[in-house]
Formats: structure tokens, sequence, C-alpha cells
């Protein structure tokens, strides 16, 4: 069976095509991906009006560059699937009516599929697949949630953040210093040649004994020592407050995830999103589960952003298993805000 997925929840557009026969392992056929970073730079962040209308140039060229990779035609495809939700409104409606068009188009039934879902699954599609169940750690964009997860579509909400998430921890502190959007790559590159003891930056919640995070406070610090050091900031000190931050944002995420395992008793953690793709965070994850006797699983570095192989992923997953929300009315809705624990 061959499902091709659609992504366009904020600023790519993602198209892929996965194939798997009866119970075997999913296999990604073809994938092409469409990042904005350059069109959102000059405004320092993501427009969502833009947004959208870039998705409705790109969708169309990518799916015929996927069939092309693939050397397949859309009458051998089987199924649609596509973001859902949650993310841009805009932008969502782009993905979701392009997808449900052309499943009644070619009279197939389209799957809706949750966004971070698709993060969470993201992991099967790499050369160490995980086993159920795992500690999920999601850190993927304006989300930052520790999830427990038995089997698709049973996943129980461990703690999250009460405010900014880690993503929007470090993309905003990169701004505050100057670095261009996206800043969070731009501020780990700088933490690089940064001393991550130079400034004693606030881990927030960090020994609340629970596994919810907090960043705003983080945030707020950062602006504070910037404001302290003023235009006399030289590069150096630049570069050590951008190492002490994302050390301050590691060492939340490392103590929440290893708070998570030890109450789950479980030993497997995958870690999927954006952020997963930061080297000081995987290198600390690796070193403190090695000792623990836990593995670790993340996704691909070039699937950790948001990428139609995902989605595709996420539904093959469900059509296995016989949970997949079928639609052949051409009827579809999207969901902007919506929280993965109230799936199933």
């Amino acid at each position: 069976m061959k499902v091709l997925g659609f992504e366009s929840s904020c600023d790519e557009t993602g198209v892929a095509l996965v194939e798997f026969e009866g119970q075997g392992a999913p296999r990604l056929l073809a994938e092409a991906l469409h990042s904005q970073i350059v069109m959102h730079q000059a405004y320092g962040g993501v427009v969502p009006e833009l947004a959208s209308r870039d998705h409705i140039r790109r969708v169309l060229p990518l799916t015929r560059e996927v069939m092309k990779q693939a050397g397949c035609s859309l009458a051998e495809v089987d199924v649609i699937a596509y973001t859902q939700g949650p993310g841009l409104a805009g932008a969502l409606l782009v993905g979701a009516g392009v997808a449900v068009s052309l499943a009644a188009a070619l009279g197939k039934p389209a799957v809706a599929v949750h966004h971070l879902e698709g993060h969470l699954l993201s992991p099967f599609l790499s050369e160490d697949p995980p086993e159920f169940p795992f500690v999920a750690l999601l850190v993927s964009g304006g989300h930052t949630q520790l999830m427990r997860v038995d089997e698709v579509g049973s996943y129980e909400l461990l703690g999250e953040t009460i405010d900014d998430a880690a993503g929007e921890a470090f993309d905003k502190s990169a701004k505050l210093l100057g670095l261009p959007y996206p800043g969070g790559p731009h501020l780990a590159k700088l933490a690089e040649a940064g001393n991550a003891e130079a400034f004693a930056l606030p881990r927030p919640l960090l020994h609340s004994g629970k596994p919810d995070f907090s960043f705003a406070g983080l945030k707020t610090a950062v602006l504070t020592q910037r404001n302290k050091l003023g235009e006399a900031m030289t590069e150096q000190q630049r570069a050590d407050l951008a190492a002490s931050t994302q050390a301050a944002i590691v060492e939340v995420l490392l103590k929440k995830a290893l708070l998570a395992l030890k109450e789950t008793g479980l030993k497997r953690l995958v870690v999927a999103g954006g952020v997963g793709a930061n080297k000081a965070l995987r290198e600390q994850l690796d070193k403190a589960c090695a000792k623990r006797g836990v593995r670790v699983h993340y996704p691909e570095l070039r699937l950790c952003t948001d990428n139609g192989a995902m989605i595709a992923m996420a539904a093959a997953l469900r059509l296995q298993r016989g949970t997949a929300a079928c639609s052949g009315s051409g009827a579809f809705e999207v969901r902007p805000r919506w929280s993965l624990d109230r799936i199933s």
C-alpha cells in the first residue's frame, strides 16, 4: 500500500511517498521539501499570509517531483495523508485542501494526521527504529512535551511547558543576540565558541520534582544580561551568552527527560522535533542515558524539521493497526490548536 503525505503546518512544504505491505515496516520511497526560511528572514519570523501563499506555489511541483523520484503515477497511490493540525490555519488549509481534493479526484481515502504525532513517530523512519513502549521528548517549534507512548495512538501526557517552549527559548534568545531567523541553529553554532559557564542563567522548574517546563524566565534573564552588557558587548561575550543560554535549555530538557524515565520505569527514550537536532542536547542525552541503561532514538537529522515523510509514516502506521480515520467524502477541517493526548 502506498501513502502520499502532505505537510504544510508552518513554513515548510513537504510531500513524501511511503509504502508498506501487511505488517511490515513502512519504507520511504521518495520525498521533497521546500523551506521558506529565506523568505521569512527579512521579517525576523514567520508571516502567516506569506507562508500560506508559498505553500500554494510549492505543493503541486513538489508532488510531481516525488512521484517522478518514486517512478510511480498518482493512480498507484492508495491513500492520501495530510496534516490537520496543529499549526497556522491558512497554511494547514492549503495542504488539507490539496490532499482531500486529490483524494476525491482519484477516488482514494484521505487520512488526517496530527502534526506532533508525525514528529513522534518520525524515528520509525530511521535505521534504528524504537520499540514500544517508550518515553518521548517532543521539542518542536512551540511545543515541548514529555509523553508516555505505549502504542500508535496510545499517548499519556507526562509534562509540558507552561509558557514558552524550548524552541521559542532558542529563537527568542537568538533574536536578542542579533542572530538571524531561524535563531536556534545560529545560536547553537555561536555557542560552540563560547563558555557555557560564563553567565549564571536560571533553570526554571528544574527542581520542581515534576516533568513540566518553563522557559519564559530564561528568555527574560537573557534580555537582562544583554542589556547589562549593552553596546560594549564583545563577540566573545555574545558567544558566551549563547553558550550559557544553550546550556540552560539543554540541562532542563535533560533533567526532565530523566525524571520522566524514572517515573515510568521505561528504558527507551525517543527525541523528536526541530530542537532534537541540537548537537549538545544529543551528546548529553546519549551520555546520561548510557549510564542508566536507556536506549535513545532520534529521527535522521533531515527529518527533525517538518516534513512530508513523517506525515505519510504516521498515516501508514495507523493504517496497519486499523486506527486511521479515513474519509472519502471530500469534506475536511483543520485544527490549528489540537492537543496530542486527545487523539486515540
